[in-house]
C-alpha cells in the first residue's frame, strides 16, 4: 500500500481565516480533484486529516461538515479519484486532545482504520507547519504546498519545516513529485 494523507483546507479547497463554514463556502482549488484522481489511478490510497475546530467553536454543525465532505467526495469521484478515509479533529486548540495537528492522532487513526502496515511509506501534504509536524512525528515524508496558508508558513521565519520537507506550488505539483519519487 502507498498512502498519501492530505490536509483539507488550503490543500484541496480554498481556505479562509473566517473558517469554511458551509457547503457553499467549500470551494475546490483548481486541479485538486484531478490531482487526487491521478494518485488514486496510480495505485495510491488517499486519506484526509483535517483540524475542524469550527465545530468546537460553534461556527458550523456536524451536518454542515458532513455536507462539505459529501461535496468533496462527489467531486473527486467524478474525476476518477477516491478518498479512502477522512479523519477530522472537532476540538478547539485548548481542548488537550490527541488528534489535533501537530499531534499525530488523526494520522494514527487513518493508519489503523485502513490497516496500513508500519513499514508503509506515507506522505503528508499540508499548507501549515502543524500539518508537516504531525506528518514528521508519524514518520511521513512531508510536503508543504504554497496554496492556502502555505506562503504565510514559508514567510514566517520562526517556522522551521521538518528536515527533508519538500515545497511545492500546489497539490498537482506535489503529486508530480510523489510519482517521480516513489
Amino acid at each position: 500500500m502507498k498512502l498519501v494523507i492530505l490536509d483539507r483546507d488550503g490543500v484541496i479547497n480554498e481556505d479562509s481565516d473566517a473558517y469554511v463554514k458551509s457547503v457553499d463556502e467549500w470551494i475546490p482549488l483548481p486541479g485538486s480533484a484531478d490531482a487526487i484522481a491521478k494518485l488514486t489511478q496510480s495505485g495510491y490510497t488517499v486519506a484526509v486529516a483535517t483540524n475542524q475546530s469550527g465545530l468546537a467553536r460553534g461556527y458550523f454543525s456536524q451536518h454542515d461538515l458532513d455536507a462539505m465532505h459529501e461535496k468533496m467526495l462527489a467531486l473527486i469521484k467524478e474525476k476518477g479519484g477516491k478518498i479512502a478515509h477522512i479523519a477530522w479533529c472537532p476540538h478547539g486548540p485548548d481542548d488537550n486532545c490527541n488528534c489535533r495537528k501537530p499531534l499525530p492522532g488523526m494520522i494514527n487513526e487513518i493508519r489503523d482504520t485502513l490497516s496500513v502496515p508500519d513499514d508503509t511509506i506515507c506522505w503528508m501534504i499540508g499548507d501549515s507547519l502543524r500539518d508537516l509536524q504531525a506528518g514528521a512525528v508519524a514518520n511521513c515524508r512531508t510536503i508543504l504546498v504554497k496554496t492556502g496558508k502555505g506562503m504565510r508558513t514559508l514567510e514566517d521565519t520562526s517556522n522551521a519545516l521538518p528536515v527533508g520537507s519538500h515545497i511545492c506550488m500546489d497539490l498537482a505539483d506535489a503529486v508530480k513529485l510523489i510519482l517521480a519519487t516513489d
